[in-house]
């Protein structure tokens, strides 16, 4: 179903507010999850959808935004991908770090309105795509960075394969994760770990031990 007014939406039930573990980046995000979800809902007309993730700075992309900021040398001058985007928090990071540029891809029909108003309240340029990027080869960038990927097993298989084969053509592949319950164990370099402010509705936590990791 066609969304009428996408923007409107996300100023009317979310507030810009600084990224807790990033604070030099504001966000539109809402105070709580269960309204937002629903209006959601009501506002695709269509009931089970998953949870509004462009609504929330979730621990991994805190943890991928932090590392990011704080190591800009990863993305300086290079073409950046963020995978999953949600709100656009790792790709705002990845361009105020001096990326070149960043494409934000998300299949969620709220989250190319989200990513443009938060590039616009960080004064960042984003481009943006919104279909799959899994039913096709990884595009030509230098650096993929992906939060919070592993909620469901065929989920996380099918993008840890698709970033696999991007690293096998070169691509520097991070990924930032609170400790999901289908993260791999094995197989990654461990780069940095935070301790993420979060809130116990999100996370059950009010802070989130999560980490950044790379593909080797």
């Amino acid at each position: 179903m066609a969304i009428a007014d996408p923007a409107a939406f996300i100023r009317e039930n979310t507030r810009l507010q600084p990224v807790p573990h990033a604070p030099e980046i504001s966000l539109w995000l809402a105070d709580e999850v269960t309204p937002i979800w629903r209006m959601t809902e009501e506002e695709l007309g269509e009931m089970g959808l998953p949870p509004p993730f462009w609504a929330f700075a979730w621990a991994g992309g805190q943890a991928l935004a932090r590392y990011v900021l704080d190591h800009p040398l990863e993305v300086a001058g290079k073409r950046v991908l963020d995978f999953a985007a949600g709100s656009g928090l790792v790709g705002v990071a990845a361009m105020k770090a001096g990326a070149a540029d960043c494409l934000c891809a998300d299949i969620d029909p709220f989250c190319e309105a989200a990513v443009a108003a938060n590039a616009r309240a960080n004064a960042v340029a984003l481009t943006f795509v919104g279909h799959d990027l899994l039913q096709a080869p990884p595009p030509d960038v230098d650096v993929i960075c992906a939060g919070d990927i592993c909620y469901e097993k065929p989920m996380t298989d099918a993008v840890l394969s698709w970033l696999g084969r991007a690293r096998e053509r070169g691509v520097r592949v991070l990924i930032g994760d609170p400790g999901r319950t289908y993260f791999p164990r094995t197989g990654l370099d461990f780069l940095a770990e935070y301790q993420v402010p979060t809130t116990r509705e999100l996370e059950d936590l009010e802070v989130k031990r999560s980490s950044v990791w790379a593909m080797p």
